[in-house]
């Protein structure tokens, strides 16, 4: 028998999350928040206990963020968040600097007025807020605003990926070195450079950023860390 299901509207089940990606999702803020710390365990039974499903989704999940770097599989002990040394952490931002410099070389010629309008409202609220986790939501919301009009899509992924990597460092140190100001101009200073579409100052400017970032970064770093590198 047919079941009579012409004219009705059905979702698209292909186009909703799986119960790996709703798994990898919230172990992936819980990373990026600072909720879970460097080494701390995940284990995979209190995962699914938690989500209600099998070990499988968990495992699935627990893979992926591996290949984007921010879990690790030990012998014995499963998996646990990855950690950093001073050294990874330098060779990320300097990755950082390279794939972003690019990204905005490409965007510049493309941006419109409501990219800049767009920009800036992003700094407007970024100096009218106090909480260090919406502060990293904007960091990365005014960058990637100048670079989508790239349309570089793989790229993006790639600068996103990168950000993923080290944004509880980022709020680290937007929180030890009070750098909200400091981001505030450098980027308003970014963005001048993007609407007088000078690219060489625009991604001589995000590279000083960067770098300045790394060097607030590593000022503020417990010595231990350091050592480690």
């Amino acid at each position: 028998m047919e079941v009579p299901l012409k004219g009705y509207k059905t979702p698209d089940l292909g186009a909703l999350p799986t119960a790996s990606d709703v798994i990898a999702d919230h172990i992936r803020d819980a990373i990026v928040s600072g909720a879970l710390e460097e080494n701390d365990p995940i284990r995979q039974d209190d995962v699914a206990k938690l989500f209600n499903v099998s070990k499988i989704p968990v495992r699935e999940a627990l893979k992926r963020l591996e290949a984007e770097g921010l879990v690790l599989f030990q012998r014995n002990k499963g998996a646990v968040v990855t950690s950093m040394s001073d050294t990874e952490l330098a060779q990320i931002f300097e990755i950082r600097a390279m794939l972003e410099a690019n990204a905005i070389r490409l965007s510049i010629p493309h941006m419109t007025a409501e990219t800049f309008a767009r920009a800036e409202a992003i700094c407007d609220e970024f100096m009218g807020e106090s909480n260090v986790a919406r502060w990293a939501e904007l960091n990365w919301s005014f960058h990637s605003t100048l670079y989508q009009d790239a349309n570089r899509p793989y790229l993006m992924n790639l600068i996103r990926s990168v950000h993923d990597r080290i944004e509880r460092y980022i709020r680290l140190q937007l929180t030890l070195s009070h750098g909200e100001r400091t981001a505030d101009r450098e980027h308003r200073d970014i963005l001048a450079a993007c609407v007088a579409g000078d690219s060489d100052l625009a991604a001589r400017l995000l590279t000083d950023h960067i770098v300045a970032a790394w060097q607030s970064l590593l000022s503020n770093l417990p010595q231990g860390k350091k050592d480690a590198g």
